[in-house]
Protein backbone atom coordinates (compact mmCIF):
# COMPACT_ATOMS: atom_id res chain seq x y z
CA UNK A 1 0.00 0.00 0.00
CA UNK A 2 1.46 3.37 -1.00
CA UNK A 3 1.28 6.38 1.30
CA UNK A 4 0.04 9.59 -0.31
CA UNK A 5 2.05 12.70 0.42
CA UNK A 6 0.30 16.03 0.29
CA UNK A 7 1.71 19.56 0.41
CA UNK A 8 1.96 20.95 3.93
CA UNK A 9 -0.69 23.37 5.11
CA UNK A 10 0.11 27.06 5.36
CA UNK A 11 -1.32 28.05 8.70
CA UNK A 12 -1.82 31.61 9.75
CA UNK A 13 -3.44 33.48 12.59
CA UNK A 14 -6.57 34.44 10.63
CA UNK A 15 -8.91 31.55 9.88
CA UNK A 16 -10.49 32.87 6.66
CA UNK A 17 -7.23 33.79 4.94
CA UNK A 18 -5.58 30.60 6.15
CA UNK A 19 -8.43 28.78 4.46
CA UNK A 20 -7.78 30.60 1.17
CA UNK A 21 -4.14 29.44 1.51
CA UNK A 22 -5.28 25.87 0.88
CA UNK A 23 -4.70 26.90 -2.75
CA UNK A 24 -1.37 28.67 -3.18
CA UNK A 25 0.68 30.07 -6.03
CA UNK A 26 -2.53 31.17 -7.75
CA UNK A 27 -0.63 33.22 -10.36
CA UNK A 28 2.10 30.65 -10.97
CA UNK A 29 1.79 26.89 -10.78
CA UNK A 30 -1.14 26.45 -8.37
CA UNK A 31 -0.66 24.11 -5.41
CA UNK A 32 -3.87 22.49 -4.11
CA UNK A 33 -3.36 21.64 -0.46
CA UNK A 34 -6.75 19.96 0.03
CA UNK A 35 -6.98 17.71 -3.05
CA UNK A 36 -9.19 15.07 -1.38
CA UNK A 37 -12.00 15.22 1.19
CA UNK A 38 -9.87 13.62 3.91
CA UNK A 39 -7.35 16.43 3.57
CA UNK A 40 -10.07 19.02 4.23
CA UNK A 41 -10.99 17.07 7.38
CA UNK A 42 -7.32 17.30 8.42
CA UNK A 43 -7.14 21.06 7.74
CA UNK A 44 -10.33 21.70 9.70
CA UNK A 45 -9.05 19.65 12.66
CA UNK A 46 -5.74 21.54 12.72
CA UNK A 47 -7.80 24.73 12.96
CA UNK A 48 -10.01 23.52 15.80
CA UNK A 49 -13.00 22.63 13.63
CA UNK A 50 -13.24 18.86 13.90
CA UNK A 51 -15.82 17.25 11.62
CA UNK A 52 -16.96 13.66 11.34
CA UNK A 53 -16.32 13.22 7.62
CA UNK A 54 -16.27 15.03 4.28
CA UNK A 55 -17.79 13.99 0.97
CA UNK A 56 -16.68 15.00 -2.52
CA UNK A 57 -19.65 17.40 -2.77
CA UNK A 58 -18.75 18.98 0.58
CA UNK A 59 -15.17 19.46 -0.63
CA UNK A 60 -16.48 21.23 -3.73
CA UNK A 61 -18.72 23.37 -1.51
CA UNK A 62 -15.68 24.25 0.63
CA UNK A 63 -13.69 25.18 -2.48
CA UNK A 64 -16.50 27.48 -3.64
CA UNK A 65 -16.35 29.22 -0.27
CA UNK A 66 -12.56 29.40 -0.43
CA UNK A 67 -12.67 31.08 -3.84
CA UNK A 68 -15.47 33.44 -2.78
CA UNK A 69 -13.43 34.54 0.24
CA UNK A 70 -10.37 35.03 -1.96
CA UNK A 71 -12.37 37.14 -4.44
CA UNK A 72 -13.96 39.28 -1.72
CA UNK A 73 -10.67 39.70 0.16
CA UNK A 74 -8.86 40.65 -3.05
CA UNK A 75 -11.55 43.22 -3.83
CA UNK A 76 -11.27 44.63 -0.31
CA UNK A 77 -7.47 44.79 -0.59
CA UNK A 78 -7.65 46.68 -3.88
CA UNK A 79 -10.62 48.79 -2.74
CA UNK A 80 -12.75 47.43 -5.60
CA UNK A 81 -16.46 46.68 -5.24
CA UNK A 82 -17.12 43.30 -3.64
CA UNK A 83 -18.27 40.72 -6.21
CA UNK A 84 -21.97 40.04 -5.59
CA UNK A 85 -21.66 36.31 -6.28
CA UNK A 86 -18.78 35.97 -3.79
CA UNK A 87 -20.72 37.89 -1.14
CA UNK A 88 -23.69 35.59 -1.66
CA UNK A 89 -21.59 32.43 -1.23
CA UNK A 90 -19.98 33.81 1.94
CA UNK A 91 -23.33 34.88 3.40
CA UNK A 92 -25.01 31.57 2.53
CA UNK A 93 -22.20 29.63 4.20
CA UNK A 94 -22.14 31.92 7.22
CA UNK A 95 -25.85 31.40 7.90
CA UNK A 96 -25.93 27.75 6.79
CA UNK A 97 -24.30 26.10 9.77
CA UNK A 98 -24.99 25.47 13.42
CA UNK A 99 -21.83 26.58 15.17
CA UNK A 100 -21.49 28.43 18.44
CA UNK A 101 -18.61 30.25 20.06
CA UNK A 102 -18.00 28.89 23.55
CA UNK A 103 -15.59 29.81 26.30
CA UNK A 104 -12.98 27.21 27.23
CA UNK A 105 -11.89 26.65 30.85
CA UNK A 106 -8.69 28.55 29.97
CA UNK A 107 -10.66 31.58 28.85
CA UNK A 108 -10.23 31.05 25.10
CA UNK A 109 -12.92 31.16 22.45
CA UNK A 110 -13.45 27.78 20.81
CA UNK A 111 -16.06 26.71 18.33
CA UNK A 112 -18.68 24.08 19.02
CA UNK A 113 -20.02 22.62 15.78
CA UNK A 114 -23.69 21.76 16.22
CA UNK A 115 -23.68 18.65 14.07
CA UNK A 116 -19.99 18.04 13.42
CA UNK A 117 -20.61 18.65 9.73
CA UNK A 118 -18.45 20.36 7.14
CA UNK A 119 -21.24 22.92 6.71
CA UNK A 120 -20.95 23.88 10.39
CA UNK A 121 -17.19 24.35 10.01
CA UNK A 122 -17.63 26.38 6.82
CA UNK A 123 -20.07 28.68 8.64
CA UNK A 124 -17.32 29.55 11.13
CA UNK A 125 -14.84 30.26 8.31
CA UNK A 126 -17.42 32.37 6.45
CA UNK A 127 -18.23 34.37 9.60
CA UNK A 128 -14.50 35.07 10.02
CA UNK A 129 -14.39 36.26 6.40
CA UNK A 130 -17.29 38.62 7.09
CA UNK A 131 -15.33 40.12 10.01
CA UNK A 132 -12.10 40.73 8.12
CA UNK A 133 -13.57 41.86 4.80
CA UNK A 134 -16.09 44.18 6.48
CA UNK A 135 -13.42 45.85 8.62
CA UNK A 136 -14.98 44.67 11.89
CA UNK A 137 -11.52 43.66 13.13
CA UNK A 138 -8.41 45.80 13.58
CA UNK A 139 -6.24 45.39 10.47
CA UNK A 140 -6.57 45.58 6.71
CA UNK A 141 -6.76 43.28 3.74
CA UNK A 142 -3.62 43.20 1.57
CA UNK A 143 -2.22 41.17 -1.32
CA UNK A 144 1.08 39.31 -1.24
CA UNK A 145 3.78 41.13 -3.21
CA UNK A 146 4.98 37.86 -4.77
CA UNK A 147 3.95 37.89 -8.44
CA UNK A 148 3.24 34.15 -8.42
CA UNK A 149 1.31 34.15 -5.15
CA UNK A 150 -0.85 37.28 -4.83
CA UNK A 151 -2.66 35.72 -1.85
CA UNK A 152 -5.00 37.92 0.10
CA UNK A 153 -3.95 38.21 3.74
CA UNK A 154 -5.09 40.15 6.78
CA UNK A 155 -2.38 42.59 7.83
CA UNK A 156 -2.30 43.44 11.53
CA UNK A 157 1.31 44.68 11.57
CA UNK A 158 2.18 48.04 13.07
CA UNK A 159 1.52 50.58 10.37
CA UNK A 160 -0.11 47.88 8.17
CA UNK A 161 3.02 47.62 6.01
CA UNK A 162 3.41 43.86 5.62
CA UNK A 163 4.25 42.87 2.02
CA UNK A 164 4.14 39.07 2.04
CA UNK A 165 1.47 36.56 2.96
CA UNK A 166 4.25 34.65 4.75
CA UNK A 167 7.82 35.77 5.23
CA UNK A 168 9.04 32.15 5.47
CA UNK A 169 7.77 31.31 1.98
CA UNK A 170 7.00 34.19 -0.34
CA UNK A 171 9.13 36.81 1.40
CA UNK A 172 12.25 34.66 1.52
CA UNK A 173 11.76 33.47 -2.06
CA UNK A 174 11.38 37.03 -3.35
CA UNK A 175 14.36 38.34 -1.36
CA UNK A 176 16.51 35.46 -2.60
CA UNK A 177 15.47 36.11 -6.23
CA UNK A 178 16.32 39.80 -5.83
CA UNK A 179 19.71 38.94 -4.28
CA UNK A 180 20.56 36.51 -7.11
CA UNK A 181 19.49 39.03 -9.77
CA UNK A 182 21.71 41.70 -8.17
CA UNK A 183 24.59 39.23 -7.95
CA UNK A 184 24.26 38.40 -11.68
CA UNK A 185 24.40 42.12 -12.47
CA UNK A 186 27.47 42.61 -10.27
CA UNK A 187 29.43 39.31 -9.94
CA UNK A 188 31.94 40.95 -7.54
CA UNK A 189 29.22 41.12 -4.84
CA UNK A 190 29.55 38.55 -2.13
CA UNK A 191 26.77 37.15 0.05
Amino acid sequence: MSVKHFPEFRLGKVLATSFTATLTERCGEPVERVPVPERLVDWLAVNGLEVDACSDSQLEHARRLREAIHEAATAAATQAPLPAAAVQVINDCSTGGRASAVLSPRGERVWHLGSGSVEDALSVIAADAVDIVSGAREGRMALCASPTCRAAFFDTSRGATRRWCEMNTCGNREKKARFLANKRQDPSRTG
